[in-house]
């Protein structure tokens, strides 16, 4: 099996990702319209990678292509959910069920929970997306409700989940540390 890399996502990436999720076997899993444009993933990945910006958009790789990203980004703006990250996530379809959403997953956990400062990460998966449900568990994701008629998809309302998954060791200050300080 050929190795899967990691790495940021850049601007360079717009073609991949409009590729990606422009795949009618694709798409209809995510909360993204079809036909997505290079130049509009161009612009927001662009401004995702923005000076100052807590968005964290990366990609896999394998064999130098592009078969995979994930995004984890700030919950909102309310000073009250700021230890809250949302993620999503994007494979192409004849990387699916090949390790590539399992890699992007652990890279996201490992980055929310060692740099992040969360306590929280959440996302939405349609209720019939079996795979997807599956991988956010063994993340340690629940689900935590069911939204009836969430999103259009194909002429037709579908549901959806919501799943969180707590930080599962919080950080804390060692015992000790603060008496070492004169």
């Amino acid at each position: 099996m050929t190795a899967i890399t990691i790495r940021r996502a850049v601007p360079g990436d717009a073609a991949a990702f409009a590729r990606i999720m422009g795949d009618p076997l694709v798409y209809p899993a995510l909360l993204q319209m079809p036909h997505p444009s290079e130049e509009g993933w161009r612009s927001r990945l662009a401004e995702f990678g923005a000076p100052g910006k807590s968005d964290f958009m990366i990609v896999a790789e394998r064999d130098g292509e592009v078969v995979g990203n994930a995004g984890l980004h700030p919950a909102g703006i309310q000073i009250r959910r700021r230890h809250v990250g949302a993620i999503g996530i994007c494979v192409a379809a004849d990387a699916q069920g090949k390790g590539v959403g399992k890699a992007l997953m652990q890279a996201l956990c490992d980055y929310a929970d060692g740099w992040m400062n969360l306590l929280r990460i959440e996302l939405i998966v349609f209720a019939d997306n079996a795979p997807a449900i599956a991988l956010y568990r063994k993340f340690g994701f629940r689900i935590e409700g069911r939204h009836l008629g969430y999103a259009m998809r194909d002429g037709r309302y579908a549901d959806a989940l919501s799943m969180a998954r707590l930080h599962p060791r919080p950080p804390s200050i060692e015992p000790g540390a603060v008496d070492d300080v004169a």
